[in-house]
């Protein structure tokens, strides 16, 4: 089984303001960026990073720390909508659609996996130096980051973790790191959920299918409890106390057609990489107080590519490392 690879270094960037980020995930899911969006902040940072000059620093994986967010909706009762922006009229003059884009203001902080070797304290204060300016000029999820006002602060610049130690200090290191991080939560995978679920739905529908137990933990659901017959039974969530905070989340893209040779699809992005349609691949995420963290792995997200499956998903080995505790 594919596991998240173990990094030499954890740069943190905290408590980044982020205005206008994406907060449609997915066709099915909103409130939060996908985590697909994070893993392609961290390529196109390395990317950077190597015209930099800083070929030297190769990113592994990355976490996400939300400490707060304001998603732009107006509400109407139950019903929710976002703020919309009017765009400018056409060439002809004419008033434009409005296209619906979903946006969130942002308060996170990213923990970047990073392998290096020989990373010396003077070149690693340059390096580190390098990469905030070249992310404060990036877009993050599709928002803009937004400078900080108190940027002198310790709390809101930037640290490097040193993993090279043994275990042993390793995880004190670690703890430090979530420790400094709090009051934040980071979003980790709770695929395992599903299987849960939809064991329990099973009993009572043995047609039940994984996609009703992921629309059950998608949504706040109640039923009446009279079990004793009396007439006097009472509604009862099926979210029980000290569950957790679970969101359903877009994981990745699932292949719906087989690779096609480069340049052979018109209006492609790129004409020397192979092409494949896909659609979005759906799980379940969990939103956990850092100081529930005990190694990296918990926290940081990897990609991991199937070509034989046609599955592109981004990978979290919370779920595994809590069942063998």
């Amino acid at each position: 089984m594919r596991q998240c690879p173990r990094p030499t270094h954890l740069l943190v960037l905290p408590r980044l303001r982020v205005q206008n980020a994406n907060a449609i995930s997915s066709p099915l899911t909103h409130g939060f960026p996908s985590m697909t969006a994070f893993l392609g902040l961290m390529w196109a940072l390395e990317r950077k990073a190597v015209k930099a000059g800083i070929d030297h620093v190769a990113f592994n994986a990355v976490g996400v720390v939300s400490h707060g967010w304001q998603e732009q909706t107006t509400q109407d009762g139950f019903i929710k909508s976002f703020r919309l922006t009017r765009n400018p009229v056409d060439k002809d003059g004419s008033t434009a659609a409005i296209v619906e884009e979903g946006r969130i203001h942002l308060d996170l902080s990213l923990v970047f996996a990073l392998t290096v070797e020989d990373w010396n304290a003077a070149q690693q204060s340059t390096d580190v130096a390098m990469l905030v300016e070249l992310v404060s000029g990036m877009r993050v999820a599709g928002g803009t980051v937004m400078p900080q006002e108190r940027a002198w602060q310790p709390r809101y610049q930037a640290w490097v973790v040193d993993l090279t130690g043994d275990s042993e200090v390793q995880q004190k290191e670690f703890r430090k790191t979530c420790v400094r991080l709090l009051p934040g939560s980071a979003l980790v995978a709770r695929d395992d959920l599903i299987d849960q679920r939809w064991d329990a739905m099973r009993d009572d529908d043995p047609n039940a299918t994984r996609l009703d137990a992921w629309l059950s933990l998608s949504r706040l659901e109640w039923h009446y409890d009279d079990s004793a017959n009396t007439g006097k039974g009472a509604w009862q969530s099926l979210r029980r106390k000290g569950g957790g905070w679970i969101v359903p989340i877009p994981v990745g893209y699932g292949a719906l057609s087989d690779l096609h040779p480069p340049g052979s699809v018109r209006h492609a992005r790129d004409a020397e990489t192979r092409f494949r349609f896909v659609e979005s691949l759906y799980g379940v995420g969990e939103w956990v107080g850092t100081h529930r963290l005990r190694t990296p792995q918990q926290l940081l997200w990897y990609a991991h590519s199937d070509e034989a499956q046609g599955l592109y998903r981004c990978r979290n080995d919370y779920a595994s490392s809590v069942s063998h505790d």
